[in-house]
């Protein structure tokens, strides 16, 4: 695989899924790209939850400011986030939707507070319907609502490390 094909695009708001995208371009390269929206989430973790309820519900997607220049030229996309009310959320349903992302390979990632993936995986098939979807990696990350943020660092990175290694081994991205 060549590194200058692969793309990471990852959605991160306590920097728990950037810890994995990082790890993740260590061993493989390619571009990251964090997502960005237009309109940032409030810094309130409620005021937040409340407002992807909503978008959830009605199906809103946010826009986002982010723009990948020539999404042709890359073979195999990484898409990371958060589980968001047991969900995949809104921010990388509108990547998915914006991008074409057909007959490229797609491997999702994520982190989440213990509660697991949801509906979230099942969510990127649906929205990649012409694309390759290869096994996701998950992993606890932080609790944002009880003061948990960042919990991906120092002995925790290591062990995170070795586990999205032998997943990119088992997937076949790296010997």
């Amino acid at each position: 695989m060549s590194s200058n094909k692969v793309l990471i695009v990852y959605l991160s708001r306590t920097n728990n899924t950037k810890a994995i995208a990082e790890i993740i371009h260590k061993h493989v390269g390619g571009t990251m790209v964090a997502l960005e929206l237009e309109k940032p989430y409030p810094d309130n973790y409620q005021a937040t939850v409340q407002q992807v309820v909503v978008e959830n519900e009605t199906g809103y997607l946010p826009p986002i400011k982010t723009k990948v220049d020539s999404i042709e030229k890359y073979d195999v996309v990484f898409v990371g986030f958060p589980t968001w009310g047991m969900r995949l959320p809104p921010p990388m349903k509108s990547f998915l939707n914006q991008y074409n992302l057909s007959g490229k390979t797609v491997i999702p990632f994520n982190t989440n507070a213990g509660y697991g993936l949801g509906s979230s995986f099942q969510t990127v098939r649906e929205l990649c319907k012409n694309s390759k979807i290869l096994e996701g990696f998950s992993i606890q990350g932080g609790i944002e609502r009880d003061g948990k943020l960042l919990v991906i660092k120092e002995q925790k990175a290591v062990d995170a490390e070795t586990e999205v290694k032998r997943w990119l081994k088992k997937i076949k991205v790296i010997e």
